[in-house]
């Protein structure tokens, strides 16, 4: 099953069966799957929630999965960090845009991607270079997360 990303930046990711522990006759544990033929569940995960970032990278790749290994060039990173900032500074939220913006936002896109398979602490870090190198404050985590999540997203549209 794939992730699926919702237009809220909410993404529906699969659950593995629940494992639980059996006896046997002669009381030694077994470790069984969920009843056979269960289908996976799945779950809604929100920006900020654990895990949103890893299951955000991994919906990026399902978009494209022969795609090389991400590479973040340091003119790439500048430029996103730019467009972060001006999506999160626009009134309007325009990701498109910002996008237009852009000299190379291929480049962007790579080192946004970068970015998100560093995992949480890695967006973290970003938002504080961010607002270090465009001014104000750094954005939440969940809110970097999310307009990254959406800049892909029109990157891949």
């Amino acid at each position: 099953m794939e992730i699926v990303r919702n237009p809220d930046g909410s993404l529906v990711v699969p659950v593995p069966p629940t494992r639980h522990h059996d006896t046997d006759s002669e009381g030694n544990d077994v470790v069984a799957e969920g009843p056979e033929g269960t289908d996976a569940t799945t779950r809604v995960l929100h920006p900020g929630e654990g895990g949103y970032s890893e299951a955000l990278a991994e919906w990026d790749l399902q978009q494209n999965p022969d795609r090389e290994p991400v590479v973040s060039t340091a003119s790439g990173r500048e430029q996103a960090m730019r467009i972060v900032h001006d999506v999160a500074s626009s009134p309007d939220h325009d990701v498109a845009g910002a996008l237009e913006n852009a000299h190379d936002s291929q480049a962007s896109g790579e080192a946004l991607r970068h970015v998100l398979v560093g995992g949480t602490h890695s967006v973290e870090a970003f938002a504080i270079e961010v607002a270090d190198a465009e001014g104000g404050e750094p954005l939440a985590a969940h809110v970097m997360t999310k307009i990254i999540g959406e800049v892909l997203a029109e990157l891949d549209s």
